[in-house]
């Protein structure tokens, strides 16, 4: 992890660190030390638990399915090749650690959910089904946690911190390179929104574009391209 990214995390505090371990993003040293902190920080499990419901509204345009038969089997062997069961302890149902595993396994569930669709049926997925960024603030204190659903053609953005000026607009771009940034769209005020990919864009998103937001004239860029400052942007990440 670079100086700068450290940097950016620390600006944010414990609040980013726990929606990066909710998104899954977490370099791996630094996860196992998230994960531990659960188990023995109230206070941190609490942000870790208010980050899972916030990104929780970004599954809701999946329909449930059933999973194959050998997706349980083999998540089962996963499991126990990754580390023994632990032995049983008095004051279970006091025991943060077992509600927090509660809490994990009720998060394991979720996220089989979400990615068997993509488990039963990969040759009719695009190759990057979802992407990931952490908008960090430009000069500014606007943070917005990302997430591309290639299927869905839909950017789920979750406001961390920043309020636009009066009579402004924040709009996002995706950046690839040196090319020119492409408008994805004016972002709509709210804690967890949305806006739709066009399919021209949606061919662009990969892993390593940047995606960035610009204070722009309310209803956004009136030319097309940027004109306000840069007040927060990031790479995108493969989960």
């Amino acid at each position: 992890m670079s100086t700068a990214d450290t940097s950016e995390r620390e600006h944010g505090g414990d609040d980013i660190v726990a929606a990066e371990y909710v998104l899954g993003v977490l370099p791996s040293e630094e996860r196992g030390t998230a994960a531990r902190r659960i188990d023995a920080e109230p206070g941190f499990a609490r942000l870790v638990d208010s980050w899972e419901v916030r990104f929780a509204p970004m599954a809701s345009a999946y329909e449930p399915v059933d999973p194959p038969a050998s997706v349980k089997p083999a998540i089962d062997r996963r499991l126990a090749g990754a580390a023994a069961p632990a032995a049983a302890r008095p004051g279970m149902w006091a025991s943060l650690a077992f509600w927090r595993g509660l809490a994990v396994a009720a998060l394991a569930a979720l996220a089989l959910w979400i990615v068997v669709p993509y488990v039963i049926a990969p040759e009719q997925q695009p190759q990057q089904l979802r992407l990931v960024a952490s908008l960090a603030p430009h000069d500014s204190d606007v943070h917005y946690f990302v997430v591309f659903d290639a299927r869905t053609a839909d950017v789920g953005l979750s406001h961390v911190t920043g309020a636009r000026a009066d009579g402004r607009d924040f709009e996002l771009w995706l950046i690839e390179g040196d090319k020119a940034p492409e408008s994805i769209g004016v972002i709509p005020v709210g804690a967890s929104v949305h806006l739709a990919v066009s399919q021209a864009l949606v061919d662009r998103f990969s892993s390593g574009a940047v995606l960035a937001i610009s204070m722009e004239p309310a209803g956004g860029s009136p030319t097309g391209e940027p004109t306000g400052p840069v007040v927060a942007s990031g790479d995108l990440k493969t989960i």
